[in-house]
């Protein structure tokens, strides 16, 4: 019995190991929070940013593992709410203008000079999925 709990603790720790280094490995050579620093013009605050992805990415581990309840009042969670999703858009901006994602998408969907249009399409869509998995999934 020892030895299956030790297996499984460290199948898990070197698991997660490998999928926390895919991720910095990810977002180093794409170089997404270097750019989102660029394109937010706060190129002086780039080890924050360096240290909320680290101190996310464990608060979302341990967030997964022990499904906490906290007790805190609504007015307290919409602005927690509002800047983690701020900041998770950021850094989505970030890596889809280092990949070039948009320019390429418009020109394969032959929308060449419309760009402000796909990228609006986008958000909102993103807004209404957000909203719609809300009010059906969470709460029911």
């Amino acid at each position: 019995m020892t030895i299956k709990i030790l297996a499984v603790i460290f199948v898990g720790l070197a698991s997660g190991l490998a999928v926390g280094a895919g991720f910095v490995a990810f977002l180093t050579v794409l170089g997404v929070i270097p750019r989102l620093t660029q394109l937010s013009k706060t190129m002086k605050m780039i080890h924050h940013y360096e240290w909320g992805v680290v101190f996310g990415a464990l608060t979302g581990v341990c967030a997964s593992l022990r499904d906490p309840e906290l007790g805190i009042s609504a007015f307290v969670l919409v602005p927690l709410g509002l800047t983690g999703g701020v900041f998770v858009g950021m850094l989505a901006a970030g890596l889809t203008e280092a990949l070039n994602v948009f320019p390429i998408l418009a020109k394969r969907i032959n929308l060449d000079g419309k760009i402000v249009i796909l990228i609006m399409a986008m958000v909102f869509g993103k807004i209404f999925g957000s909203i719609f998995q809300w009010i059906f999934f969470v709460h029911h």
